[in-house]
């Protein structure tokens, strides 16, 4: 098996040719010609996940964020990109991301975070041509008051704790989400008629919300995190008899801690 062969797999579900003009998505370490002999699909290629990719024999990383996203000045093991760079390329392992491209495809990201609060009538939040686009949008099965809705958020994410702008004091019945850091959206989720929008990283000025639209702050990995069971599945799917796991090691998750 070659890298190309399971890169191609994934990019017939998230082409990289849709992936926004700021990312780096694609092959960030290897060869397309590269053998691969196992696969470890993750999050984000830290030094953890390249050492456990080591030890069960994966030459093939495949991970959400990519490992190269701004610009690098120097490679050394002090730094965590530095140090997950050379353990990778010192080992022979290709590292792939799909970010982006798998943000954008309704199968992806912001479409499996509507799934799992049982949407209907998905669709595409700020769509693009050939209706692909970030984001997702759709109504709930039933109305919710504010307090109901949210208890459903945090059981359906998992979640400890979640930041809200002043709560609703109307039913909640649509709803647009985007996974990951998805400020930039806030007005697409208003105009498009929804009570609440979820996405990560939102910043104080935006909880000054217009009255009966609120936003709703589930975390940045808390959002995404669910591409890596699709990635594995996608994967293992196309490729039955082929060795992909996903990483259960340590550092390989959430980056971010509640205390």
């Amino acid at each position: 098996m070659k890298v190309r062969e399971i890169v191609e797999v994934i990019e017939t579900f998230a082409p990289l040719s849709i992936q926004e003009s700021w990312d780096n998505s694609g092959l960030c370490v290897g060869t397309p010609e590269q053998e691969v002999h196992g696969i470890l699909v993750g999050f984000d290629c830290t030094p953890e996940l390249v050492d456990e990719a080591r030890e069960c024999g994966a030459d093939l990383i495949v991970t959400h964020h990519p490992l190269l996203f701004q610009g690098i000045k120097r490679i050394t093991p002090e730094d965590p990109t530095g140090l997950a760079l050379i353990k990778a390329i010192s080992s022979g392992i290709a590292v792939y991301a799909a970010h982006t491209p798998a943000d954008k495809v309704l199968a992806g990201v912001s479409g499996a975070m509507a799934r799992r609060l049982q949407l209907d009538d998905i669709k595409v939040l700020a769509e693009e041509e050939g209706g692909i686009g970030l984001g997702a949008i759709g109504n709930l099965p039933a109305p919710m008051s504010c307090q109901a809705f949210i208890e459903f958020v945090k059981r359906r994410f998992s979640l400890q704790i979640l930041r809200t702008s002043k709560l609703l004091d109307i039913p909640v019945s649509r709803v647009a989400m985007c996974g990951g850091a998805g400020s930039s959206l806030i007005e697409n989720a208003r105009k498009s008629g929804a009570q609440v929008y979820l996405c990560g990283d939102i910043s104080y000025h935006h909880f000054f919300t217009p009255k009966d639209f609120m936003v709703m702050d589930i975390g940045h990995y808390e959002g995404e995190v669910e591409i890596v069971d699709i990635l594995f599945s996608l994967i293992r799917k196309n490729f039955p008899n082929f060795a992909v796991r996903t990483s259960a090691k340590p550092g390989t998750g959430n980056p971010v801690h509640y205390y």
